[in-house]
């Protein structure tokens, strides 16, 4: 018996109107980072922030609206919610993918939310391609969430200029079985559990409460908790974890890396960028550098994609690379075909 297909029925985005500006980015570092630092080093332009409405569940219903409406698809054939936005929301312990299984009707659909911080959607297609190959009863598959983690960003903290970019967002993908076009096909992940906390919110769970005394300092708790031992490692192992990702990829899906058409990568500074698409001889017009929007998390990936999509640089035919990581440390690819199968 032939195993089941998974494809892509379509997109949908979010983005918050407020931004903020390279210049604003060097003023909050206090001189630290230049302007001209933070556009050619960092690769900040400009990047989303979130306003006061912009929830992580309540931008994630808002880009699975779009999904729906770009899709056609109706909510009652969605089976479940697969969401991908962060843990920093508006109610600690709720369950986002319900909140947006009701908000957006999807009312015979079950949820469950996975996290997996900057590698989640990448990780989470994975796990929906796999439930639809696996299950009967499982035929259409949302993948959504929103994120805004910039807001425990503290500009003044030396060791935090990797998550400058960090901006807000939500993303949405939903996925069909047997649906005849734009297939997700290999996948792999590398996980490094010996770096699980050498970044995170220090303030603020159990091991270090909020208190009236910390209060201010918790808002602002985002950190590198052991920086040299993480610096240290991931310059020993991140990039060829993430070459071994998508070569292994690639090889799951019987193709090399000359058959890579566009690089779906999260935002990253430019030089390493730049490196990654020398290594995949990629040319600057097959990818997006997300200069504009910044980092928002697990969301670049749908981002790029739906971006490349727009301007006519994913089309029917293309094999699309998604890259990913997430503080933790994990590592993950996925290759996908756009267009109809043969």
């Amino acid at each position: 018996m032939k195993k089941p297909t998974v494809g892509i029925v379509g997109t949908g985005i979010y983005l918050p109107s407020k931004m903020m500006t390279a210049k604003e980015i060097s003023d909050a570092t206090k001189g630290v980072w230049s302007e001209d630092a933070v556009i050619s080093k960092l690769g900040i332009v400009t990047k989303a922030v979130p306003g006061e409405q912009d929830g992580t569940q309540e931008m994630g219903v808002f880009a699975a609206l779009d999904a729906l409406k770009n899709t056609g698809v109706d909510p009652l054939d969605i089976d479940v919610v697969l969401c991908v936005g962060e843990e920093w929301k508006e109610y600690p312990l709720t369950t986002s993918a319900l909140y947006i299984q009701d908000k957006i009707g999807a009312t015979n659909a079950w949820g469950i939310d996975v996290a997996n911080r900057c590698c989640t959607t990448v990780s989470a297609l994975k796990m929906a391609k796999d439930m639809l190959i696996a299950d009967d009863d499982i035929n259409m598959i949302l993948v959504v969430g929103g994120y805004r983690n910039s807001d425990f960003v503290d500009f003044t903290d030396k060791n935090m200029s990797m998550m400058f970019n960090l901006g807000a967002g939500a993303g949405a993908l939903i996925l069909k079985k047997n649906h005849p076009e734009n297939l997700l096909l290999g996948s792999h992940i590398i996980a490094d559990g010996s770096l699980s906390r050498t970044a995170g919110v220090e303030i603020g769970g159990t091991a270090n409460p909020i208190t009236c005394e910390n209060l201010e300092e918790a808002k602002k708790s985002l950190r590198l908790m052991d920086a040299q031992k993480m610096k240290d490692r991931l310059n020993e192992v991140s990039m060829p974890n993430w070459f071994k990702c998508i070569d292994t990829a690639l090889e799951k899906s019987d193709m090399v890396r000359s058959d890579i058409d566009f690089l779906a990568i999260l935002h990253i500074k430019r030089s390493g960028h730049q490196f990654i698409l020398d290594e995949l001889g990629l040319k600057e017009d097959q990818t997006i550098y997300l200069e504009n929007y910044g980092h928002i998390g697990q969301v670049d990936q749908i981002l790029s994609l739906h971006l490349a999509l727009q301007e006519n640089k994913v089309k029917d035919g293309s094999v699309i690379c998604m890259l990913a990581a997430g503080i933790g440390y994990v590592w993950a690819a996925n290759i996908i075909r756009w267009g109809k199968s043969s």
